[in-house]
């Protein structure tokens, strides 16, 4: 496609009548019925969300001495995210632009650390259970490092003595989720801590997804196995805040039990004609929207409304997951957040990707798994509204799609797109 620029502006109404047709073919996440990129935490916060960005739009945490205001957001949110995941005094980090960033940071001050020590770490390993983030093997890949990932246990969660025998002498880190993204299930992290600090290896724990909805989920009386810093041998934790943090795209934050071992997370150079530069993130600008977004929106809700959205997340989960298993499907593992994944029972011959094409023409915009094949769920607060329509949708799609394997039509077809 051939495009220029034009060599006369247009109006702000017409272009933004353009905008809005451009989005036409997009999910409408507005009307609840995605779940999946899009976190709906509700009209209000999402307002705050966004006035707090435009508040900030041009500002560049690149330059903290220009801009004292984003460092003092930034000192804060970083300061209550310790603080919610248990954290020492000695806890610190940054806001980056994503779980990405996050964990591939994560995994640069490791490396450097365990440099810094002597070891040679050309072609060392990070031992991850199968579920963890494929973020981990961009990570390893763009920082010239080996991924071993190991087999999950009968419960779909890291199996920890597969993972003692996957590690050698040039293992640097291993990987524990809370949850996984695929099952939305919390790992053994204590297991995981104790092969660690027996092992002198440094442990991450990827909340990306939980890293701002667990504490909340605990306080609501979820039972989790201890999964951040009260564990001793995590060393860092990823925990993005565009998602149950409810922060405009893209935030995330990267945590380190130390600042010695945070040390190794930033960049220096002087070699130019403009000085030295030292940055803490991959990332040289970073937008100050994203950073006033997420303090605005932590200092919207505060803890109780933290509370109330996970309230509803869980209600939506519980609500749905009874509903999945009275219609003889099984949920994959025990998910106790807001993530879910279902799919045929054992022996049952359902094409449950069937199912998920009759919901997606239903308007119900989700993602799907393999390992088994089954469909996938991110909550969020407003589905809480909704998931009665899905119940029933789903009931029609089941039954469809057992009309149409009875009747020999095509089963499955082709698995759709899986989403991260």
């Amino acid at each position: 496609m051939s495009k220029q620029l034009p060599k006369t502006g247009e109006p702000w109404d017409t272009l933004s009548d353009r905008l809005v047709g451009l989005g036409e073919n997009d999910i409408d996440w507005r009307n609840k019925r995605s779940a999946v990129y899009v976190f709906h935490p509700g009209d209000d916060v999402l307002k705050v969300a966004k006035d707090a960005y435009a508040l900030y739009q041009s500002e560049n945490a690149l330059g903290l001495a220009a801009f004292p205001s984003l460092k003092k957001m930034e000192t804060e949110v970083i300061a209550i995210a310790i603080d919610l995941m248990n954290g020492p005094e000695s806890g610190t980090g940054n806001i980056t632009s994503g779980g990405t960033e996050s964990i591939m940071l994560a995994v640069k001050s490791c490396r450097d650390e365990a440099a810094s020590r002597g070891m040679y770490v050309d072609g060392a390993n990070i031992v991850v259970p199968h579920t963890a983030h494929l973020a981990f093997d961009k990570a390893t890949h763009y920082l010239g490092l080996e991924i071993r990932r190991v087999p999950v246990d009968k419960e779909l969660v890291a199996d920890v003595s597969a993972m003692r025998e996957a590690m050698d002498e040039q293992t640097i880190m291993l990987v524990g989720s809370a949850p996984c993204f695929p099952y939305g299930l919390v790992d053994p992290i204590p297991a995981l801590g104790d092969l660690a600090v027996e092992t002198d290896t440094w442990l991450h724990v990827d909340a990306c997804v939980g890293g701002y909805l667990n504490p909340f989920a605990e306080l609501e009386g979820i039972e989790l196995p201890p999964w951040d810093f009260r564990v001793e041998g995590v060393r860092t934790i990823s925990a993005d805040l565009h998602k149950y943090g409810y922060a405009a795209k893209g935030a995330s934050t990267v945590l380190h039990r130390t600042k010695e071992q945070y040390a190794h997370q930033s960049f220096s150079a002087d070699n130019w004609p403009a000085g030295a530069m030292t940055t803490p993130t991959v990332a040289g600008t970073r937008p100050g929207g994203a950073i006033a977004s997420a303090w605005a929106v932590m200092h919207y809700l505060g803890v109780e409304g933290y509370r109330a959205k996970t309230r509803s997340i869980i209600n939506a989960r519980t609500k749905i997951e009874a509903g999945i298993e009275t219609l003889g499907l099984q949920v994959f593992g025990a998910p106790h957040l807001g993530l879910i994944a279902f799919g045929a029972a054992d022996g049952d011959d359902l094409p449950i990707y069937g199912v998920w094409a009759h919901l997606h023409s239903c308007g119900w915009f989700s993602g799907v798994v393999a390992e088994p094949n089954g469909i996938h769920l991110m909550l969020s607060p407003s589905h809480e509204e909704v998931a009665d329509d899905y119940l029933s949708d789903l009931t029609e799609a089941v039954a469809k799609a057992r009309g149409v394997a009875k009747t020999g039509g095509a089963a499955d077809g082709e698995a759709p797109t899986r989403y991260a």
